[in-house]
């Protein structure tokens, strides 16, 4: 069902913001739980933390992140509310983006309540 009042949505999108700042990658689906499956390792990898702003309507965008990587395929982005750890909460898919060395991905990250 979608939610038909915007401010409502906007509320809800809002309270995502507050579940998790730190995105990562993975190489594979990470899961449905906090434990992320695929994480990306090595290369200088860690999780990079946002600033989430909000929108109208039941968007948020947070600041882009930069975020190390070792030479791989990277398909998924994933949110989790520390820098390290099992503490996963959400994660999508990403554009198929390949490293062939070590370098660096930039997500922006937007999370929209319909």
């Amino acid at each position: 069902m979608a939610i038909q009042i915007a401010a409502t949505r906007q509320v809800l999108a809002d309270a995502y913001k507050g579940v998790g700042t730190y995105f990562g990658l993975a190489t594979g689906n990470p899961g449905t739980t906090a434990t992320p499956a695929n994480e990306a390792t090595g290369g200088g990898y860690t999780r990079v933390a946002t600033t989430w702003s909000s929108g109208t309507g039941g968007v948020v965008t947070g600041t882009a992140v930069t975020i190390s990587a070792a030479a791989g395929t990277y398909t998924y982005a994933l949110l989790a509310s520390a820098v390290s750890g099992n503490n996963m909460v959400d994660n999508c898919t990403i554009t198929s983006t390949v490293l062939s060395a070590a370098g660096q991905i930039v997500l922006t990250p937007t999370f929209t309540i319909t």
